[in-house]
């Protein structure tokens, strides 16, 4: 009788084959490794409308995958790596920092080594983008490409614009950058693999190995990263929809073919690339140390007399105008107040932002500018007597650790209002007494808020504009409960079917892309001074006002700096109050000031 077969169970009574021994798993030692690998290429979404993913989001992630180091790359920007740094600061990862170029048919990315790399990259972003209009940048033969020295350079022939097996247009495109860049990037200039499961991947690899050898061009892995996770494809096709002012049913190849282009995992990357360049990739992660903790920052020396220190200035200056204000006498009570203030403010080493925000009002005031501190700074004697506020200590309530505090840590913040038809004048003050490359404004990060958001994914859903009209009009009652329902009601009151599904993934992308951010705009007054070149410590970019130039972080990236703004505000009431003297003065012969109007008016508060 033949033998029972082994998967056949046996009868009953019947002898089968001896069962075969169970196996031990091997021991956890005995399999294979994963690789360390350091991501070099990523943006974020401060890649306006190409990045899906917050540069905290990508950061957490890398840590999570047990990532070497991540790169934060934006595209000619630096806009989110403060957010990332403090993310990355938080969970122990190493993240390097710089930015992304498209120069015709390469992706150039340069990597900051050291700090004297990080103030090349932060020039050379500032020149590229003075060479375009707002909001745009423009690289070419003609840019300064030797300014990247302190920084690793990786170049990266964008795919979709070569054949997989073309070397020799690759290869030209190759040495052409290579010749720009010269002989200080030897050793410093890799060819970078980028590689997300096309069906020629293995040809492409192959076309760059030779390309590589053939210029001496080091390969190294990269992932070309838009995303933290395969989750977010589908928001991914949304901002690029939005981008390119579409629907994504009509956008065809302009999306990316698949999800590949997220945070992998490391087993992943494994079967994808050669050790080799995935070795390569922790080569250059170390190479880059550089750290935005080591960025010091220096406040301009201009306002400080010949021979004395910051400190003695403002001494100097606070007696005098105490005197000034107090001709009998300053009061004990004021005296003590002063000199507790003065402590404080040397302790916390902020004497050199007193002496600015003093002289940008002395201007102002010598031009017959009216302006006013308001805020927490009416709060301080200091600022009462170097004549930045008006308010009189002895008729308020005085709790000066409002403004400034030994256990917040924070820098002050004096607003200051100008009258709003000359401010211009005390901005531009500013820019002649420090310069364009040492005063600029801080950015403000505009984001996707939800009625802007409902209406951006809407569109690309191809859902009727009627009914995105009407719904995002209608957001304010938005609530997740009941939203879905509220969306049925409409597109029927319209008469505009909308699949449930469709309707989910509506409110699903929305709520996904509020936060995000759209652009840059201008702060509305706060002024980064710096002693030496600003453009060094961060990129400047020209604004959408004439003669306005911004940076590219905003008032909470200033404060995780250390970085102290200056607030030149603008108030219509002071315009009016100005014309108000103006008028009373021709009509009594008496000019007042600001502080010279009387405490106590019964005739005007009767009218009120």
């Amino acid at each position: 009788m033949a033998p029972a077969h082994r998967n056949t169970p046996a009868v009953a009574g019947q002898a089968g084959p001896p069962p075969t021994p169970l196996q031990p798993s091997p021991p956890l030692q005995s399999l294979q490794p994963l690789p360390d690998y350091a991501e070099l290429h990523c943006l974020s979404n401060f890649s306006f409308q190409r990045g899906a993913s917050h540069p905290q989001e990508l950061v957490e992630r890398a840590a999570r995958l047990g990532y070497q180091a991540l790169a934060l790359t934006d595209e000619c920007s630096v806009a989110g790596v403060v957010r990332a740094w403090e993310a990355a600061r938080d969970c122990g990862l190493h993240l390097i920092v710089g930015s992304e170029f498209l120069w015709g048919d390469l992706r150039v990315v340069a990597l900051a080594r050291d700090a004297e790399g990080w103030g090349n990259l932060c020039e050379f972003i500032t020149a590229a983008r003075a060479a375009a209009p707002k909001g745009h940048y423009h690289v070419g033969a003609a840019s300064p490409w030797a300014c990247l020295t302190g920084c690793e350079v990786l170049l990266a022939p964008c795919r979709e614009r070569f054949d997989a097996s073309d070397l020799i247009a690759v290869s030209a495109c190759l040495s052409s950058a290579r010749g720009q860049f010269g002989s200080n990037f030897d050793g410093h200039l890799w060819l970078a693999v980028e590689l997300h499961l096309a069906p020629d991947d293995s040809l492409w690899l192959a076309t760059l190995q030779r390309a590589g050898a053939a210029l001496g061009l080091p390969l190294v892995a990269a992932g070309d990263v838009h995303m933290h996770a395969r989750s977010r494809k589908p928001l991914q096709d949304v901002i690029t929809a939005v981008q390119l002012g579409r629907s994504v049913a009509d956008c065809g190849f302009a999306l990316q073919p698949n999800a590949e282009r997220h945070l992998r995992q490391r087993v992943r990357l494994a079967g994808i690339y050669p050790p080799e360049l995935l070795a390569a990739t922790l080569t250059v992660a170390a190479r880059c140390s550089f750290s935005l903790a080591e960025i010091r920052y220096q406040y301009p020396l201009e306002t400080v007399p010949p021979g004395m220190t910051p400190a003695q200035a403002l001494a100097w200056l606070v007696d005098s105008g105490a005197a000034s204000f107090y001709p009998q006498g300053v009061p004990a009570a004021i005296a003590a107040q002063i000199r507790k203030e003065l402590d404080l403010i040397a302790h916390c080493r902020y004497e050199m932002y007193f002496l600015t925000v003093h002289d940008i009002v002395r201007f102002a005031r010598s031009q017959g500018i009216l302006c006013q501190g308001r805020g927490s700074a009416a709060n301080s004697v200091v600022c009462y007597v170097l004549g930045i506020t008006a308010v009189a200590p002895e008729n308020s309530h005085l709790l000066f650790e409002r403004f400034i505090s030994k256990e917040r840590s924070e820098p002050p913040d004096i607003d200051v209002d100008f009258e709003h038809d000359r401010r211009e004048e005390v901005i531009q003050y500013i820019y002649g007494k420090y310069g364009r490359d040492r005063a600029a404004i801080a950015a403000v990060v505009t984001t996707y808020r939800t009625r802007s958001a409902l209406r951006d994914v809407g569109k690309a859903l191809g859902v009727a504009p009627a009914l995105v009209d009407a719904f995002a009009k209608d957001h304010h009652w938005f609530d997740e409960d009941i939203a879905a329902d509220r969306l049925q009601e409409l597109a029927q009151g319209l008469g505009t079917p909308l699949h449930r599904h469709t309707a989910a993934l509506w409110l699903e992308l929305a709520a996904d892309l509020t936060g995000f951010p759209r652009h840059l705009s201008q702060h509305v007054g706060g002024f980064v001074l710096t002693q030496g070149k600003l453009t060094r410590l961060v990129p400047v970019e020209p604004a959408s006002m004439q003669d306005r130039s911004v940076i590219q972080w905003d008032k909470d990236d200033l404060d995780a700096m250390g970085l102290l703004k200056v607030d030149v505000l603008a108030l219509g009431m002071l315009s009016a109050l100005r014309r108000c003297l103006n008028l009373r003065a021709a009509l009594r012969g008496e000019r007042w000031l600001l502080h010279d109007i009387p405490r106590e008016d019964p005739a005007t508060y009767d009218m009120i």
